[in-house]
């Protein structure tokens, strides 16, 4: 039997992005074990509406994730594609729960390390980050380089707020850079094996990645300004 070399050279690719979507689960996973997936074992209290809606959402879009790579690496494009409309469609309920959530985690008190309206430029953050490379990867689906980096981009720019939960002292205690940090880690790690791979760098890892990178130290220093604190304050009202 004839052995394509095309399908021997694209495996190794198919296997990067299969690992990349089971480690953006096991991190969602052991960031809200305690608080969420195991609530009844760890004995954490009970939970507001939004929070369960909120966590339904978080992992039907890292599941689905996680199902469309693994039906591009088994050439299912066909019924990869028609997923793709309830991705697109899931993306949205991502956004608008997501917002919405940060909104009403801000009006209890709920942020770590920081204030809570000053915390709010994080979540809102990654939020509009999200927005903007699930669109582009969108507008460009039917380019598959471009589109499988960018919903791969866009998944794992969500993990800080896990990364945030999981209880280990030093994320604790580091604060934001310790969340951004690992979540950058992850990134990079993703980024370097595509380039190594491919002896160059993707422009789509390249901006998107930058794009991510950027917008992490820039929350930061919007959320200390009078300008951010007005805002806060009025969405929070």
């Amino acid at each position: 039997m004839a052995i394509n070399p095309g399908a021997l050279r694209g495996a190794p690719e198919r296997r990067f992005y299969t690992w990349a979507a089971v480690g953006a689960a096991v991190v969602v996973f052991a960031g809200f074990a305690r608080t969420y997936y195991l609530k009844g074992v760890s004995g954490a209290p009970e939970l507001p509406g939004l929070l369960h809606l909120h966590g339904v959402v978080m992992t039907l879009w890292f599941t689905l994730f996680l199902v469309q790579v693994r039906l591009v690496a088994g050439r299912r494009v066909d019924l990869h594609r028609r997923l793709g409309v309830v991705g697109a469609l899931l993306a949205v309920l991502v956004l608008m729960v997501g917002v919405t959530t940060a909104i009403g985690g801000a009006r209890r008190g709920a942020a770590p390390a920081l204030p809570p309206l000053v915390f709010l430029a994080v979540p809102l953050g990654d939020m509009l980050v999200f927005a903007g490379l699930v669109g582009a990867a969108l507008w460009y689906r039917g380019r598959p380089g471009i589109h499988k980096r960018l919903m791969l981009l866009s998944s794992l720019s969500m993990l800080t707020a896990a990364i945030g939960r999981i209880p280990l002292e030093f994320i604790r205690t580091g604060g934001p850079l310790a969340f951004f940090g690992l979540t950058d880690l992850f990134i990079v790690a993703c980024v370097a094996f595509d380039t190594l791979k491919n002896r160059r760098l993707h422009p789509a890892f390249g901006w998107g990645g930058a794009l991510v990178v950027a917008s992490q130290p820039l929350r930061l220093l919007l959320a200390g300004t009078p300008a951010w604190m007005k805002f806060a304050t009025w969405l929070v009202a």
